[in-house]
């Protein structure tokens, strides 16, 4: 599993829609959530195939500014080979970070 957290100086709809467009993995639930007051929280959630560990993971992206700053969480799971080991051979980092790639020029 890989986690990883960053603020981003664009709205949370904005970050939704550009990691929407362009991440390379196929989408498997999309949520966008307007809790009042221009605040929102708003989730993906994609799946991949990776050759290198012969397995599926999952990426799960959230993004909120419900305390003031437009936060993006991403967790990516079930990268590893094997039901013992926990090892994925940097699949879980790189799906982590291709959010990161294509927000890359937002990031505060």
């Amino acid at each position: 599993m890989s986690k990883t957290s960053f603020k981003v100086n664009i709205n949370p709809v904005k970050a939704f829609q550009l990691v929407k467009e362009s991440e390379d993995a196929d989408l498997i639930h999309e949520e966008i959530n307007n809790v009042g007051d221009q605040k929102y929280i708003a989730i993906l959630v994609f799946e991949k195939y990776f050759f290198r560990v012969s397995n599926r993971a999952g990426l799960i992206v959230i993004f909120d500014n419900t305390k003031g700053e437009t936060e993006v969480r991403v967790i990516a799971t079930a990268s590893s080979q094997g039901v013992i080991f926990n090892f994925d051979w940097g699949a879980g980092d790189d799906f982590a970070d291709s959010v990161k790639e294509i927000l890359e020029e937002y990031i505060v």
